[in-house]
């Protein structure tokens, strides 16, 4: 990974940055005035710059405003970073229309620093995939007849800007779609903006989508464009639609309509040329039926729906993309690629994936780093496969994909109901009427309940609400490899909430 540079005359301030990124396994470089940075960039070769660039407003032998309007004559994608008094706010206000990413005041928080620069650093990495492009890896893997038709479709709608709404189980690839939809139509000279609809919070994502006007609301010091904004000549990706607040869905549906829209907190109606591709896990027809989902906006947005299979529907999938998961996490990880026997290939296509693709990358990544040997077998697999191939394929079929939410006990208590006296009859009539559409995960959520309440339990909804909160908290931290504030957003709570939470559930 490619350093940050942090530029500042004080040298407390370098120190205190220097180890708190340190602290997050971030690479650091300092200068002490933007003569040196600027003489580093003419030195450095195209993979040696910043990643970010954290710089003081202020130092003897140059100004940190200068520093940035030359730095994004070459660089115009950096993120750039300025630091300020609050003497200084107007000054930073002033670059924050130069060009700068954000503006960080002195005295700064170091948790809130780190969470700006991390922020930051993940702007820097979609610039650097949007410059290599989508040739320099494979847009999408499938051999299946599933993913040809996907494929297709995709060929079809190539010379079209129609709206297109993708459907698929979570994990399944439907940014992946998203991207390939816009690199191959009229619209692949501009910009491809994505956004998680369910990871923003409600207050935010009116913001997030139309910008706001300075002074709008507190803490909007400027003026800033929304993502419509940021899409303009290009592709707006709508992530999980099915979880837009309603009252923001009359105002997408506006757009939608007539492609104007207002800032927050603006009187002037904005005019937009961007294209829409929506995705959802979720039934929308149901989520109508049910007063969530606009009809009006669905009729809207479903002009062509593309469903993307979940990878238990091509499962002869599983080999290709198992071997060029285990190519790509070696380049990241810059090991020698590991092999997989015939035998581990097989357990790995016969499991049934709950989180899909996006699952079978992240084991991908386990092994490379846990597989003892290059060559790696059966033994080698995450307990997970282990433990569903052990268990036969009907067990497979509705293992959940967490250990959290495992109980290998409730099934022999469930057997012997009757020992259990006057709630064996409420439990067996219960389990009886459960819906048939349940997920697999809600299946065995409601069994493991069935088993508590069995038993005559009165702390079900602590016991439960425990195990799932530290489930999805567990597997958010893998996710971001530890990193807490990312898992935060991830799950789509505050810091200190996913801070407090760990130290409840004994997670630390």
């Amino acid at each position: 990974m490619k350093p940050i540079w942090i530029v500042d005359d004080d040298q407390s301030i370098r120190f205190v940055l220097e180890k708190a990124l340190a602290r997050e396994n971030l690479p650091t470089r300092s200068f002490t005035n933007p003569r040196e940075v600027l003489a580093a960039l003419a030195k450095a070769d195209e993979g040696d710059g910043p990643q970010v660039l954290v710089s003081d407003i202020r130092m003897p032998g140059g100004s940190g405003l200068g520093l940035l309007e030359q730095v994004k004559q070459r660089l115009p994608g950096l993120p750039v970073i300025i630091m300020t008094a609050y003497s200084d706010l107007d000054s930073a206000v002033s670059a924050l229309q130069g060009g700068a990413f954000e503006y960080l005041p002195k005295p700064f928080d170091l948790t809130k620093a780190v969470e700006l620069i991390r922020r930051a650093i993940g702007e820097s990495q979609r610039e650097e995939v949007a410059e290599e492009g989508l040739d320099t890896v494979p847009e999408m893997l499938g051999q299946a007849p599933a993913m040809q038709d996907v494929f297709r479709a995709i060929g079809r709608l190539s010379q079209s800007n129609v709206t297109v709404l993708i459907t698929g189980e979570s994990g399944s690839g439907k940014e992946l779609v998203a991207r390939a939809l816009h690199k191959h139509s009229l619209r692949a000279k501009g910009p491809f903006v994505a956004i998680n609809t369910a990871a923003i919070p409600k207050d935010l994502l009116e913001s997030e989508l139309f910008g706001h006007e300075r002074g709008a609301f507190t803490g909007a010091q400027t003026m800033r464009r929304g993502r419509f904004e940021q899409a303009e000549g290009g592709t707006l990706f709508l992530d999980e639609i099915g979880d837009m607040p309603f009252d923001l869905q009359t105002r997408l549906l506006r757009v939608l309509s007539d492609g104007h829209f207002y800032r927050v907190g603006g009187h002037s109606a904005v005019k937009t040329q961007v294209r829409v591709i929506a995705a959802t896990h979720q039934h929308l027809e149901q989520r109508v039926k049910e007063g969530v989902f606009r009809e009006d906006l669905f009729h809207r947005l479903n002009v062509i729906r593309l469903r993307l299979p979940a990878l238990r529907e091509r499962r002869e999938d599983v080999p290709l993309l198992t071997r060029f998961f285990l190519q790509q996490s070696a380049r990241q990880l810059g090991v020698e690629p590991k092999r997989i026997s015939d035998a581990a290939l097989q357990q790995l296509a016969a499991f049934d994936f709950p989180g899909n693709v996006r699952q079978l990358e992240n084991i991908c990544h386990w092994l490379t780093v846990m597989a003892p040997a290059q060559v790696i077998e059966t033994k080698d697999l995450p307990p997970e496969v282990a433990e569903a191939a052990e268990a036969g394929p009907l067990a497979a079929a509705v293992l959940p994909s967490a250990e959290v939410y495992a109980r290998p006990q409730a099934a022999a208590e469930l057997a012997p109901v009757q020992a259990v006296g006057e709630l064996a009859t409420p439990v067996v009539q219960a389990a009886a009427s459960m819906p048939a559409v349940a997920t697999e995960w809600e299946q065995g959520l409601q069994a493991e309940a069935l088993a508590l309440l069995a038993e005559g339990r009165t702390d079900v909804w602590d016991i439960l609400t425990r195990r799932f909160e530290t489930g999805l908290i567990q597997s958010a931290l893998v996710v971001t490899r530890g990193r807490r504030i990312e898992a935060a957003q991830k799950l789509g709570i505050g810091r200190n909430t996913i801070t407090r939470k760990i130290q409840e559930l004994g997670l630390e």
